[in-house]
């Protein structure tokens, strides 16, 4: 189940909930699942209760308890634990095979959260917010929006103006300079230098270029060895899975963020945890010595390239190039 599905089971859920007249509150448009915050637990995390407990009338507590069976009795879910002030931690049944299945699907990470909406932009003739508006045409049309950009003339108002560089990025090169102008938040000035040029992992761009190309080279060492990456369930005991399958997830919620906050940076961040965990996770995914290929290497290995997919996704709404070798 991946987290859209997952969130369409909740509304079902509170849908149901309303039908059978356990609880008196309009049924939202829409729910949010994320991956647990501190002290929570589970796949997936929703703070839906204590959204609805003041038009319910009712402590958010006893919203979580009327809408948990409800959740808990769907097929692909687990388990629901309540947690807090009354957020509900959803428990997943095979959450890697299915994600996985979604990322290669295609088109992973489009929502409909600004579905039919034109969104304006007036920006100023500045490079940054040039480059910044164009990543935004393509995030806000992955929501279901669409962006126009207008030029504004000097003391006309914008509605988008991020920090100018203090410098040209061009000596960069194409890729460099659009990383520079866009993993800063637009409040922050952009660091135009060559630290964005370093081959090692201490360089954002570069350790998310790296990570995918190691997902790339994870492949060919794959079809040496002779077997393919296969969707299937990954043991949480394998180390970094958790971490990999928590930034997977969590990469729709980071779209729809940079959208909705005109934001490329969250995007850019989100990519450099993708890239983290998925560095960590590599070392598990080949066969080690005399060990032979099994059930386990192929759903890991789909997995990794579940990963490579998102980081060249990611990295292909930046308008940054996305190398198989590095």
């Amino acid at each position: 189940m991946t987290p859209v599905e997952l969130s369409r089971t909740v509304l079902r859920a509170v849908r149901r909930a309303v039908d059978a007249g356990e609880l008196e509150v309009a049924v939202p448009a829409r729910v949010v699942v994320a991956p647990p915050g501190a002290g929570g637990c589970g796949d997936y995390a929703t703070n839906i209760a204590l959204q609805l407990a003041r038009p319910a009338g009712r402590p958010p507590l006893q919203v979580a308890e009327i809408l948990r069976p409800h959740i808990s009795g769907t097929d692909g879910v687990a388990g629901v634990e309540i947690t807090g002030p009354g957020f509900l931690n959803i428990r997943l049944q095979g959450v890697a095979a299915p994600l996985v299945r979604a990322i290669r699907a295609g088109e992973y990470g489009r929502g409909d959260a600004l579905d039919g909406q034109v969104v304006v932009l007036r920006i100023p003739y500045d490079v940054r917010a040039e480059v910044v508006a164009d990543v935004l045409v393509r995030v806000v049309a992955v929501q279901g929006g669409r962006v126009e950009v207008e030029h504004a003339r000097p003391g006309e108002p914008v509605d988008l103006r991020p920090v100018p560089a203090a410098e040209d990025p061009a000596p960069l090169g194409p890729d460099a300079a659009r990383w520079a102008l866009l993993h800063p938040a637009g409040h922050d000035r952009p660091r135009i230098s060559a630290d964005h040029l370093v081959q090692r992992e201490s360089n954002p761009l570069f350790l998310v270029r790296y990570a995918h190309a190691r997902a790339r080279a994870l492949s060919r060492g794959a079809a040496r060895l002779g077997f393919d990456g296969a969707p299937d369930d990954v043991p949480h005991d394998v180390p970094h899975t958790d971490d990999l399958l928590a930034a997977l997830a969590e990469y729709p919620h980071a779209l729809a963020a940079a959208a909705a906050h005109r934001a490329p940076d969250r995007l850019a961040r989100h990519l450099v945890t993708t890239a983290d965990a998925l560095l960590a996770f590599q070392h598990t995914v080949l066969p080690l010595g005399d060990e032979k290929p099994s059930a386990a290497h192929r759903a890991r290995l789909a997995l990794a390239e579940a990963a490579g997919t998102v980081l060249a996704g990611g990295l292909s709404l930046l308008g940054i190039s996305a190398p198989d070798y590095l």
